[in-house]
């Protein structure tokens, strides 16, 4: 029996979602809580691995499993026995031919920047830090010249590990809400960082060091050493992973509901 869960999880204190030795993993604490409903081990598939420091609002994960328990019971179970900087937020029975990963047809993702002078403090893990005041419409600009399908090899990590560099933005908007301005990032698929190195550039434009023209032009050269900086984790929050309406998965709350 294959089983379909949605997880939400302040990133904060992992070392990203990967199980990694030594490390506190967001799977690793999913996979102890689920194995514990389920009385046996676990192995939970993700559909896309977050890095140290990255939110989540709705991660999905699927696992196989001969145990017969209530959605109720997994949900319910799971998060009592998650640490309290992760919940199971649903569980569902779907069709052997479900996968997290490659089931899925979107990855949506917002980047949440606090701009003004003064540091955050009670937020500072959880949005990014911009002293210096940006221009959303020059952001904007520099955006709509990176949407649709194209190589992302000036976007990706140096140690990015998918096939191909070729990805489809399918939205990169821009837009300032009080003193916090969000970029939300929707696509078929991301590379490692993608999303944390379009608002590197994007921040940069924003600022006024480059002209929007610079994000199309970075885009051109394929090269990562001239995208400039990575923006930080901490401001990036997975908002949603879109399936084909077949597997009768749970809707999405819209992103400003949490932000």
């Amino acid at each position: 029996m294959r089983i379909a869960a949605g997880i939400e999880y302040d990133g904060s204190g992992f070392s990203g979602w990967q199980l990694q030795a030594g490390a506190r993993t967001v799977q690793a604490a999913v996979e102890q809580a689920f194995a514990t409903v389920a009385d046996q081990p676990v192995r939970a598939i993700t559909a896309g691995r977050t890095d140290a420091g990255v939110h989540a609002a709705c991660q999905v994960v699927h696992f196989d499993t001969n145990a017969h328990r209530s959605d109720y019971s997994w949900t319910r179970g799971a998060t009592s026995n998650l640490p309290e900087d992760v919940a199971c937020l649903w569980t569902r029975v779907v069709d052997a031919d479900f996968h997290a990963r490659f089931s899925a047809t979107e990855r949506r993702y917002r980047y949440v920047i606090l701009n003004r002078s003064i540091r955050p403090t009670f937020l500072a893990r959880r949005v990014a830090w911009e002293r210096r005041p940006l221009d959303v419409q020059r952001m904007q600009l520099a955006a709509d010249l990176l949407l649709g399908e194209h190589d992302f090899s000036a976007f990706r990590a140096v140690g990015c590990q998918a096939k191909s560099p070729v990805r489809e933005l399918r939205r990169l908007d821009v837009f300032r809400r009080a003193g916090f301005i969000c970029i939300d990032a929707h696509a078929n698929a991301f590379l490692q960082h993608m999303v944390r190195n379009l608002a590197g550039v994007l921040l940069s434009i924003g600022a006024g060091e480059r002209a929007p023209e610079w994000a199309g032009e970075v885009l051109a050269t394929r090269d990562r050493t001239r995208g400039g900086v990575t923006a930080p984790p901490e401001g990036l929050y997975l908002t949603g992973i879109i399936y084909p309406a077949k597997y009768e998965l749970p809707s999405y709350p819209e992103p400003h509901l949490f932000w």
